[in-house]
């Protein structure tokens, strides 16, 4: 917070500098009549392609393409929309402050020592200064390593600072230009920790969005559930109580239908929302624990050959004739 009202507080000296045409303005034009790309004609050539570095296009496509990397290493989108919102407010702030100031740059000055505003120009701030710091410093601002974000601190002021002296050795823009294109960069990058909750809400929604489209495509969709074959049959409480109720009655003979068979599934339909207590209907009659047969009966499983009897036979009980001979 210190820093960024620090920053604040210089940016608007600055401003306030050149509207008052202070001794700024006067170093702005005498740097101009120096002409530095006629005193170091040699580098000439090597400063018009390092200049790139600050134009908005070819850096955005670059460093887009090393983020994209990271995000897809790290299954994240934090890096591509961290960059996102610093363009953004790039764009909107820079753009805003060069339109609203319109000052003329030195190849199109009017009046020598003038501060050259409201003319309908559009240098002041640098936007290619300001587009370096962001740029370039975005990098370091999504370092995962306190060293690799020391290293990429540095390596991003190098080629801010070279980028914003290039563009007054070429001409095209004031010192002041340049100076307040620094500070305009810097606050962007000082503010943007502010926008982290919004990067994040902003991609999780991104990610429901995809989850989303994925199943739609897959077409998946909750299968019904179907009645079980085979299920035991369930009464109403009432029949339950009706088959309960009734006496329980033993076959005549053997040959005859038991007075309980087993009952096929039988659907009742519900009255209530809350679905009645199953009954599972046994295959026979209820009987007592005590009136049970043991499982595994005493003695031997078959009778004597001369006790078998034919199943049926209404005899069975009586004793067989003693016959002589």
């Amino acid at each position: 917070m210190v820093l960024l009202a620090a920053t604040l507080a210089f940016y608007a000296a600055i401003v306030w500098a050149v509207i008052i045409n202070s001794w700024l303005v006067t170093l702005d034009w005498q740097v101009m009549f120096f002409r530095p790309y006629q005193q170091w004609p040699e580098i000439h050539a090597f400063l018009d392609y390092y200049v790139v570095l600050g134009q908005r296009g070819p850096t955005a496509v670059m460093v887009t393409a090393w983020l994209g990397w990271r995000s897809w290493r790290m299954h994240t989108l934090r890096p591509l929309l961290a960059l996102g919102v610093s363009l953004l407010l790039l764009n909107v702030t820079v753009g805003a402050a060069k339109i609203g100031m319109g000052r003329l740059g030195p190849h199109y000055a009017t009046t020598i020592g003038s501060n050259e505003m409201w003319l309908g120009g559009d240098i002041f701030p640098s936007g290619h200064t300001a587009n370096a710091v962001v740029t370039w410093g975005i990098l370091a601002y999504l370092a995962s390593t306190p060293r690799a974000r020391r290293w990429l601190s540095a390596v991003s002021a190098v080629i801010s600072l070279g980028v914003g002296l290039t563009t007054v050795y070429i001409g095209t823009h004031w010192l002041s230009d340049v100076v307040l294109g620094w500070a305009a960069g810097l606050l962007i990058l000082l503010a943007l920790p502010w926008f982290e909750p919004l990067i994040a809400r902003a991609e999780a929604r991104i990610f429901a969005l995809r989850d989303d489209w994925r199943s739609r495509r897959a077409g998946t969709a909750p299968v019904p559930a179907t009645a079980s074959v085979g299920a035991p049959a369930m009464l109403s409480p009432h029949e339950a109580q009706a088959e309960s109720a009734a006496p329980a009655a033993s076959p005549a003979s053997a040959d005859e239908e038991p007075a309980y068979a087993p009952r096929e599934p039988v659907s009742v339909p519900h009255t209530s929302r809350t679905p009645p207590a199953p009954v599972y209907l046994a295959p026979g009659p209820h009987t007592s624990r005590g009136e049970r047969t043991p499982v595994t009966p005493a003695g031997s499983r078959r009778p004597p050959h001369s006790e078998r009897v034919t199943r049926g036979n209404p005899h069975a009980n009586q004793p067989r004739p003693v016959t002589g001979g």
